[in-house]
């Protein structure tokens, strides 16, 4: 059996699991083997990659194999993985399994949100393996769908609302990508759904004008793609901890994996003709996000229009259409993914214990829990971009490949998006200076408790992740940078 299945073969098992355990032990029994089983086989599978590209495997994708679906419509399940897709897979096993932890302590029903929460990690694995655009698109819409419950049954504030808003968003997203890979099957002669051989044709330039809108929109909504983000800060604030951070982490990471993967790759051209229109969109993501986020009380909101501003930077660099920025895209999303996962983590740390989100009823935390004020201080200069941690790496090589365009055009827009940086120092170290520091402003928090054993193993484990990345990027980077450069060279011709 092909090794990459088994990120879906492995989520169905625990489901079945999940629906015959009995107590919330064997629940938490089978979320650890089965979450740990899932970063196993992520990081073997990161290791055999890298051997097998450096042992001289050239093939764009490796690992590939297909079975007929439904011939009618030559639909397979068609799976395959390069650099960006490895990376991805890391990036999600890493976030179930910390998440997992997360949500240790999580009641009532515990059975059922970690059966939903399987689900939906079994639709983000599916989506990232995928080959196929109906295989793709399936495992996104399931991905998609149990966002509605794990937000409206087990979120908090204005729960309903923002899990309606939430599935709405997306799924008028989700109309829009219908249209687009149907129009991309058309376009490429109607006998394959394969991207790898429809890439390999050419799409009538008319088509790609009317359907790489189509697409880019339907995947940017996902990646908070301005005007169409609001649905995001909603959602994070009503979110459960570990739903906050596999949305945020790794949900949110389809939208630009898709822009890239299918609307850019498979739609050179219309890429070209729309390209600017989108920057100017993406560029607006990113300082809206910034200006944003500084103005929000609430710790969640500052974190979710922080999210709004990153993951715009991602699409951002995608469009400036240069193998250094598309290369800092993806370490964007790999970076972004872990730190905002710790962020989300620790901040429902911190409100299960204080019970308000709000920075100013917050003060001195620093004193009663120091180890997960830490951990909020090293996610927060990670997210300003701290030279040693993953955020620098990240933004600096997407900042450096979007000013190698030479036109004016692009570099305006590059000058403008740097001035997130400087914004978002001030709403971090804002959010420290408030909360960590200072005096206490509620006598009750003097009796609070630090971290507990469960909650120290997502923390660690993330805080040694975004220290890795950033002390040691290049690893990454060489496997991303050469998995990107086929879609570059698509792009410029």
């Amino acid at each position: 059996m092909n090794i990459l299945s088994f990120f879906v073969i492995i989520p169905i098992l625990m489901l079945g699991a999940l629906w015959v355990a009995r107590n919330i032990n064997q629940v938490r029994g089978v979320m650890v083997a089965g979450s740990s089983l899932l970063l196993a086989l992520s990081v073997y599978l990161t290791i055999d990659y890298i051997a097998l590209r450096q042992a001289g495997a050239t093939a764009e994708m490796l690992y590939t194999a297909s079975i007929s679906w439904y011939e009618p419509l030559n639909i397979c399940y068609s799976v395959g993985v390069d650099g960006i897709s490895v990376v991805m897979l890391l990036l999600s096993s890493i976030i179930v399994f910390t998440g997992t932890f997360a949500s240790w302590q999580l009641k009532p029903m515990t059975k059922e949100y970690f059966l939903w929460f399987t689900l939906l990690s079994a639709g983000v694995f599916g989506f990232f393996i995928s080959t196929d655009l109906f295989t793709m698109f399936m495992f996104y819409e399931v991905a998609l769908i149990p966002m509605y419950l794990l937000i409206g049954v087990w979120g908090s504030g204005k729960k309903e609302y923002a899990a309606m808003k939430l599935t709405l968003m997306l799924m008028g997203g989700s109309a829009f990508l219908l249209i687009g890979i149907l129009g991309i099957f058309y376009g490429a002669g109607g006998d394959t759904m394969n991207i790898l051989e429809i890439a390999q044709r050419h799409i009538p330039t008319q088509m790609q004008e009317w359907f790489f809108p189509l697409i880019f929109l339907g995947f940017g909504v996902l990646g908070a793609l301005f005007p169409f983000h609001t649905w995001s800060p909603d959602g994070h604030a009503s979110a459960p901890t570990a739903v906050s951070m596999l949305h945020a982490g790794v949900l949110m990471k389809l939208g630009g994996y898709g822009c890239f993967r299918v609307a850019m790759y498979l739609m050179p051209e219309g890429a070209e003709m729309w390209g600017n229109f989108f920057l100017v969109l993406t560029t607006i993501s990113v300082v809206y996000g910034a200006f944003s986020a500084v103005v929000q009380t609430d710790l969640k909101y500052i974190n979710a229009y922080s999210s709004v501003s990153h993951c715009g930077l991602v699409l951002f660099a995608l469009l400036m259409m240069t193998r250094t920025s598309c290369t800092g895209a993806i370490l964007q999303m790999l970076s972004h993914g872990l730190m905002t996962a710790l962020f989300f983590a620790l901040i429902g740390m911190i409100y299960g214990r204080t019970h308000t989100r709000d920075i100013r009823f917050m003060g001195g935390l620093m004193k009663i829990m120091p180890f997960l004020a830490v951990g909020y201080v090293i996610a927060g200069l990670a997210n300003l971009g701290l030279p040693g941690l993953s955020g620098f790496v990240a933004e600096m090589t997407v900042f450096v490949g979007s000013f190698q365009n030479d036109d004016t055009f692009h570099r305006i827009c590059t000058i403008v998006a740097t001035t997130s940086i400087v914004i978002t120092a001030v709403y971090i170290l804002r959010t420290v200076g408030k909360i960590l520091y200072g005096q206490v402003q509620n006598p009750e928090h003097l009796k609070l408790t630090d971290a507990t054993w469960d909650e120290r193993v997502a923390v660690i484990c993330l805080i040694a992740c975004v220290a890795g990345l950033g002390m040691a990027p290049f690893w990454v980077s060489d496997l991303i940078s050469e998995s990107v450069e086929p879609i570059i060279a698509v792009l410029m011709k």
